[in-house]
């Protein structure tokens, strides 16, 4: 994995990572000298790991009014010693989605844990998943789109982020449950790995007083049909991010409508690939879902 890890940089990354336009970044380098590239034997500028957080900070000082050419002429440790008193007013969302991101690109599990500690002393935790982390992880798939982060990059974050919800989950899952009309399956179809939302839609299940069963990624339907003999009134979730494969989800999702929707039985469907549902003679007891407000405003 060592080989997959990304620490040279192009302009077009840093673009990418800070949202400070390439032409600018040019601008500021040549106007106030405030980075200093490597540059390769055709004079590409290539920037290494403490480039990157410099005009990470740079940018969270700019966007709360300080001047680059003032920035410019402080010493190289005045503009982190800045950026701390910013995060001590412990107002900055773009501080902490900036330092979310050095933490992934430089592997360190402290940076995450200080700041989430930082977010989560004056917010919930459903506050500083929808205002912090959501944001940050559709940045992420953005990133690693464009190639600006590696596989290592996003799974090193992915996996903190599901830490944390799990570890919040837990506390409601000891729990006794307040309503029992209803049993909430958690799981994702065959092939698909992308459980964030999943878990996070769990979390708020739970909050809500409901019992959850959660079976996670690549559940057959065959093997969700058991859970009928076990509890009546189920509601089957299931997050579509990359499966199935648009050319078979309507037979998937039929599948599931005939061996699922038994009784009061429900389905609930969420995620990108429901676009690609032709929702004309859906059974009424499956909904799909565009958002997770939207299905969290359902529960």
């Amino acid at each position: 994995m060592i080989n997959n890890i990304k620490t040279v940089f192009s302009i077009k990354d840093l673009e990418n990572l800070s949202g400070i336009k390439a032409h600018t970044i040019r601008i500021w380098e040549k106007r106030y000298n405030i980075l200093e590239p490597m540059r390769t034997d055709t004079n590409i500028r290539l920037y290494n790991l403490q480039n990157l957080q410099k005009l990470l900070n740079i940018t969270l000082l700019h966007e709360y009014g300080y001047k680059i050419s003032k920035i410019a002429t402080y010493p190289e440790e005045k503009i982190p010693q800045l950026v701390r008193e910013i995060i001590s007013k412990k107002n900055s969302q773009n501080y902490a989605i900036t330092s979310f991101k050095m933490a992934m690109m430089n592997f360190d599990q402290e940076i995450f844990f200080n700041t989430f500690d930082w977010l989560i002393s004056e917010k919930t935790f459903k506050e500083v998943f929808k205002e912090n982390f959501l944001p940050l992880l559709k940045e992420l798939g953005l990133l690693w789109q464009s190639e600006t982060i590696t596989p290592a990059n996003e799974h090193f974050m992915s996996h903190l982020i599901q830490q944390k919800i799990l570890i919040y989950t837990e506390s409601l899952q000891i729990q006794k449950p307040t309503k029992t009309d209803r049993v909430f399956v958690l799981s994702l179809p065959l092939n698909e790995i992308h459980q964030i939302g999943l878990l996070y839609l769990q979390y708020e299940i739970l909050s809500k007083g409901y019992k959850t069963i959660y079976l996670g990624e690549s559940m057959p339907i065959e093997n969700l049909q058991d859970l009928t003999r076990h509890f009546d009134n189920i509601t089957f979730i299931s997050f579509m991010t990359v499966q199935p494969d648009r050319g078979v989800i309507n037979q998937y999702v039929r599948s599931m409508g005939q061996k699922l929707l038994l009784k009061n039985n429900e389905i609930w469907l969420m995620g990108k690939m429901v676009e690609h549902i032709d929702q004309k003679n859906l059974p009424e007891r499956i909904r799909i879902f565009n958002s997770m407000t939207e299905t969290i405003e359902r529960i």
